[in-house]
């Protein structure tokens, strides 16, 4: 099963429905810095992470892709990286916008963690214009990550 942390929950509205959102509940410790607060949520901290972020824009694909995300990370890589989805529009405390350059309705960053620490990340944006084929998109993704995390190692 998939821990969400933050005490995020994603609630998806009716796939057919053309006004699909993502919503977000629950907030960050604001006493904690973001690496305090991933140790905390989750005890394999600090293997490598995949964020997905999205924003409060209207995005019919977005809900879709991100079930499409966590069908690639379930199949591969739960027990290799972490995976948090975060809505990035409501969050002041850790500065994703700024840290990552945030500003797609759906933004996918690699990042790579070494002895604990953050260092090099590189971020897939448009994944969502590309989920009408969801065997390329699967096999995209999993190249993308398996790519970017085997160079880092």
């Amino acid at each position: 099963m998939l821990k969400f942390i933050f005490a995020g929950l994603l609630a998806f509205g009716a796939m057919s429905n053309a006004n699909a959102e993502l919503y977000y509940e629950g907030g960050y410790n604001p006493n904690l810095t973001l690496q305090q607060q991933l140790a905390a949520d989750n005890p394999y901290y600090p293997r490598p992470i995949i964020f997905v972020f999205y924003n409060n824009n209207p995005c019919y694909e977005c809900p879709q892709t991100i079930d499409l995300i966590e069908d690639v990370y379930n199949a591969n890589y739960q027990d290799t990286y972490n995976l948090y989805i975060i809505n990035y529009q409501d969050d002041e405390n850790y500065n994703f916008i700024q840290n990552y350059n945030l500003s797609q309705p759906l933004e996918v960053v690699l990042q790579q963690v070494v002895d604990g620490k953050m260092t090099n990340f590189i971020k897939l944006e448009n994944l969502q214009t590309q989920i009408s084929d969801p065997t390329s998109f699967f096999d995209n993704l999993t190249y993308q990550i398996n790519n970017f995390f085997d160079q880092e190692e």
